[in-house]
């Protein structure tokens, strides 16, 4: 009897502990640090406390929630190929360190390309993947700049090459260029990680390989893309899941050697980029990291086909030098560099670097108006009309001579119904459209009597009031 009521005793004690334990709730937050303790509960059934590394809630399922809560148009899953390239990535703390300073200067560019071709942002990360936003960078197949453009692919997408330039180096040119890739590839293959491995392998590469596996589906079909390519959209989900969450891995910013802030020119003639350099009082080098297509380091403008010049954020004081350098009686470039082009040099004799524009008017300012007005009645820049004429500040007063370097000997004849709007590199007609309360995309087209590809930068529009 005595041991009977003995086992009972006991039977009772552990039964106690259990419904107290079952009834435990432990918050992973309140665990002592570096405890990996977890307490697992399937059902009414208590279940020993156990000791696992990692937690249950474990650092796949927390990528997981990460990639999920980017906000983004383009799908990030999680899978164990991407989660490889997070392993590599997070790693690579003072390379994801860089990019993220770089990124202060650049992705602000990517993000105009991409918005006027209605892209999503994210697709701007890929520049990581491709060149780790290198403008310099070249792949042993010839793939060059950030975006990483095929000589032929650059050409196809408008990207001028030349003894001079390399566009595919610009970052703004080339922005606008894989945008309209990008555009291109999607309409055609309707899935963005589609889009994206065409980037890669080209669309001819993932429609067959679409066609072997039946499907459209980027997961499905990756075992028929080339082996590079499989890999591409993990390591792009990786970057994105990297650069979003660099705090996480205990990655900062590192310093980036841009001017983040800039001012752009633009320039009918042949000018070197250390002569600009000099009146700025800035290293050369950095004239060059501002322009990385002008191979020669020398900016071929013309009258014809003028070029853009980024600078860093010009002070009053500035002007006076820029214009003495754009529009002074010497040429500054070194002939021994140009000679070596032949037909550069028949260009150049043919256009005999002349020290202004072909038509040189001068306004007088009226009352009421201001440099952006004077500006649009001639279809020209409020820098340029700055530089042209040495102004300190941007203030004017009526009665005051301002010099005009125009195609125009005349202001443009604009009706009153309409407003004028020059077109500048990397415009789109939907982008100009935006910006005109009541324009669309058919009336400008309509108005100029353009053609479906005559955009130019340059190009002086009419545009309905509405």
């Amino acid at each position: 009897m005595i041991k009977k009521l003995l086992i009972t005793s006991i039977c009772a004690f552990f039964g106690l502990i259990s419904a107290s334990s079952a009834q435990q709730v432990l918050k992973l937050d309140s665990l002592p640090k570096g405890q990996n303790n977890i307490f697992i509960n399937t059902d009414t059934t208590a279940v020993p406390l156990v000791s696992e590394n990692p937690l249950m809630m474990s650092q796949n399922y927390i990528y997981k929630l990460r990639l999920d809560s980017i906000k983004k148009t383009v799908p990030l899953p999680y899978n164990e190929f991407v989660q490889q390239y997070i392993d590599i990535y997070a790693k690579r703390k003072d390379m994801f360190g860089k990019m993220m300073g770089l990124s202060n200067y650049y992705f602000p560019i990517f993000d105009k390309a991409l918005k006027d071709f209605n892209i999503p942002q994210e697709i701007k990360y890929l520049t990581i993947v491709e060149s780790q936003m290198n403008p310099h960078a070249i792949s042993r197949v010839g793939a060059t700049g950030i975006w990483q453009f095929m000589f032929g692919t650059g050409k196809a997408y408008g990207l001028k090459m030349d003894n001079f330039v390399d566009e595919r180096k610009d970052p703004i040119q080339a922005s606008y260029a894989a945008a309209a890739y990008f555009r291109d590839a999607y309409e055609e293959l309707g899935d963005w990680l589609l889009a994206i491995a065409a980037y890669n392998c080209g669309k001819g590469n993932v429609t067959r390989a679409m066609a072997k596996a039946g499907s459209s589906d980027f997961w499905e079909i990756r075992q028929y893309l080339p082996k590079e390519t499989r890999n591409y959209v993990p390591a792009f989900i990786a970057a994105v899941y990297v650069m979003n969450y660099s705090g996480r891995h205990q990655i900062s910013a590192q310093a980036c050697n841009l001017f983040l802030k800039t001012d752009t020119v633009q320039t009918s003639r042949f000018v070197s980029l250390s002569s600009l350099a000099k009146v700025l009082n800035v290293e050369e080098e950095a004239m060059y990291a501002l322009n990385p297509s002008y191979k020669k380091r020398i900016v071929n403008g013309t009258e014809d086909e003028p070029k853009r010049i980024v600078m860093p954020k010009l002070r009053d004081a500035d002007f006076a030098g820029i214009y003495d350098v754009l529009y002074n009686t010497e040429v500054d470039v070194d002939m021994k560099v140009v000679q070596a082009n032949t037909d550069d040099v028949r260009d150049l004799r043919k256009k005999k670097l002349s020290v202004t524009p072909v038509n040189v008017i001068y306004h007088r300012v009226a009352s009421g108006q201001n440099l952006t007005s004077v500006a649009n009645k001639y279809g020209v820049e409020v820098q340029d009309l700055r530089v042209w004429n040495g102004l300190k500040s941007k203030t004017i007063v009526p009665g005051q001579k301002l010099k005009v370097f125009a195609k125009y000997s005349k202001p443009l004849k604009v009706p009153a119904a309409f407003l004028s709007y020059k077109v500048k590199t990397g415009d789109t007609l939907s982008g100009i459209a935006e910006k005109f309360e009541g324009a669309t995309v058919q009336s400008i087209r309509k108005d100029n009597g353009l053609s479906k590809a005559a955009l130019q930068p340059g190009m002086v529009l009419k545009i309905s009031k509405g």
